[in-house]
């Protein structure tokens, strides 16, 4: 269909029934279910994934109505009716994908109402009837103040003469890297004690090679090297943080120029948060959001007009930035799973804090749990959960070394393993944080470790964030999240690389990945008069990863300027002392065959 919408309203019920379409990647989990406290969303039977989910409690009020299929779905006869609001005009949007529509109701629904969802999917005689019903939440506007900034060390601070708004963090190695080390950069995320917050990249010998400052009063997540539209780019969340530790802002991609190319933004009123931003093939983006909703707790000993945080994830049409599937934890995951007490934390309760989300091969999406300590695969069809790991009711018995508590980043791996990183902490349960691998027998119901990985010179015991990584080789990454601190082991578990931020210094989760950059702005300099006659010439270029040296020109005027020296790169910023024929001063940039592939803008000594 064209891109035009097709209005719909007032038209005939059809019957019900509903379903998630699936969409995947790259788990290699069976398609099992073992969770004996299935939702009732598992009994409903769709011909196409629709969202809001059946028996979802809290959708929001300005919720649109996604339909999520295969290839070539299409949407017609849809007729939204609110208990209270009545029935809903709206117009139908397709997906970029091709693989089906939304519907955008023209006025929001009523906080508290029940609201029933009849559509057709197919063509002709082929069509099927789909259905949902949900009810909508009572949503609160939660004041938060921003992550108090914890004081840091003003000597692990980076600056430099020709790049002055640039001063990250420092990075440190240990343990530099050694043989057998995977290749590529170090992708960080740095915020918190001192120097500035953004997004930044790493050589392995701990030299800047690109930062993205940010405004104060913001901060950055997840740097990672990902794939939209069959290239490269580099994607990572970036707003405000607040106080009870989630994130309000926006997901963005630059390509390899360091260009801004597109932004994700979480639906249905909600914001994005800074726990997962992982883009699919068909240029989709699997997000997650928190939702504030009013709620009485009283079940589980908090307050009767309390205030409950839910856990909300999200698939995203890059393109358009429609949502194409929508899941609440509330209404498949109890409250009283919750290792976090309402009477903990005053306001608002965050029962689940789901933290990765990692779309499988079977129709279905990892979840983690950090506040129940469990992770959840959910069937994309139906939004139910088909087995859990860990936590009150988990669907195996966890073997020797492999329960976890407060976890991050759990992730499928070949051969039917999931990797998690085990904070341990907080309040303590382990002495320190361990990367886990695990492998779930799903025959015996049982779950067993298969490695840990813990660093054996530093006792690491972060109290939140951090992430697992798996490297080429058998290779393993940690980022410790709340700690300043990332190690690279072999399949072994020998660490080949070990380093550190600035004291106090966070980053979410730390990376590694190959990557060319080729900035789109020219290199920087900065000149001085040298002692001895000649110039000092302070030269970089944020970003680029091709420069091998740099050669010096000089001249009486802008127009005559010849080679005056030449210097190999060093970090990320080159001091060259140069003798000049004149006042006007600019650099080349030579690659390693000493081909120009850049140039300074002419300065005057």
């Amino acid at each position: 269909m064209s891109g035009l919408p097709r209005l719909l309203c007032g038209l005939a019920p059809l019957a019900s029934a509903i379903v998630l379409g699936g969409c995947g990647s790259v788990s290699s989990a069976p398609s099992v279910v073992l969770d004996a406290q299935l939702s009732r969303s598992a009994a409903v039977k769709n011909p196409v994934a629709v969202s809001p989910l059946p028996g979802t409690p809290d959708a929001s009020p300005g919720t649109q109505i996604s339909f999520l299929g295969g290839a070539g779905t299409r949407v017609s006869g849809v007729r939204v009716v609110g208990s209270r609001s009545g029935l809903h005009a709206g117009a139908l949007r397709p997906y970029s994908t091709g693989t089906g529509e939304s519907f955008l109701p023209s006025r929001p629904f009523q906080p508290g109402e029940l609201v029933t969802v009849h559509a057709r999917v197919g063509r002709g005689h082929a069509a099927r009837a789909a259905s949902t019903s949900f009810t909508v939440g009572r949503p609160v506007a939660v004041s938060q103040a921003e992550f108090p900034i914890v004081p840091g060390d003003q000597s692990a601070v980076q600056h430099y003469v020709s790049a002055p708004a640039l001063t990250p963090s420092t990075v440190r190695l240990t343990t530099p890297a050694q043989p057998g080390a995977a290749p590529g950069y170090l992708m960080m995320a740095p915020y918190q004690g001192a120097g500035s917050a953004g997004p930044m990249i790493v050589d392995q010998a701990g030299n800047l090679v690109w930062f993205h400052p940010l405004p104060a009063g913001e901060q950055a997540t997840n740097l990672g090297v990902q794939l939209y539209q069959g290239r490269p780019v580099l994607a990572w969340w970036q707003g405000r943080i607040v106080q009870i530790g989630y994130g309000e802002g926006e997901d963005v991609l630059f390509d390899s120029s360091y260009r801004q190319i597109a932004t994700v933004r979480a639906g249905n009123g909600l914001q994005a948060d800074l726990h997962e931003i992982r883009l699919s093939p068909q240029g989709t983006a699997w997000i997650d959001a928190f939702e504030p909703v009013r709620m009485n707790l009283s079940a589980v000993h908090g307050a009767a007009d309390g205030v409950l945080l839910d856990s909300v994830v999200q698939q995203i049409d890059v393109r358009t930035g429609l949502v194409m599937w929508e899941w609440h934890a509330l209404g498949h995951i109890a409250p009283g799973d919750s290792k976090n007490p309402p009477q903990t934390y005053a306001y608002p309760w965050d029962f689940v804090h789901i933290n990765s989300v990692d779309p499988g091969s079977a129709g279905d999406v990892l979840l983690s749990g950090r506040n129940t300590w469990a992770l959840y695969d959910v069937d994309i069809r139906s939004g139910a959960v088909r087995w859990r790991l860990g936590g009150a009711h988990s669907s195996f018995k966890l073997g020797p070394g492999a329960r976890f508590y407060w976890q991050h980043d759990a992730e499928f791996q070949p051969g039917g393993l999931i990797s998690v990183f085990d904070n341990g902490s907080v309040p303590p349960e382990e002495p320190q944080s361990r990367g886990l691998l695990l492998t779930p027998n799903f025959a015996a119901r049982s779950a067993t470790l298969v490695r840990q990985l813990v660093n054996p010179a530093h006792t690491l015991l972060a109290e939140s964030q951090g992430n697992m990584l798996a490297l080429p080789g058998g290779n393993w990454l940690l980022g410790y999240g709340r700690l300043p601190n990332f190690t690279e082991f072999d399949s072994a578990g020998r660490v080949l690389l070990d380093g550190t931020l600035g004291h106090n210094v966070q980053s979410f989760k730390t990376t590694l990945s190959p990557w060319r950059g080729t900035p789109s702005t020219p290199p920087s300099v900065e000149l001085q008069p040298a002692q001895a006659g000649g110039v000092t010439v302070a030269v970089s270029w944020n970003g680029a990863t091709d420069v091998a040296a740099w050669r010096v020109l000089a001249g009486a005027s802008p127009g005559a300027l010849s080679p005056s020296a030449t210097a190999a790169k060093t970090g990320f910023e080159t001091t060259i002392v140069a003798p000049v024929a004149g006042p006007y001063v600019a650099v080349q940039a030579l690659d390693g065959s000493g081909a120009v592939i850049g140039v300074s803008p002419v300065a005057k000594v």
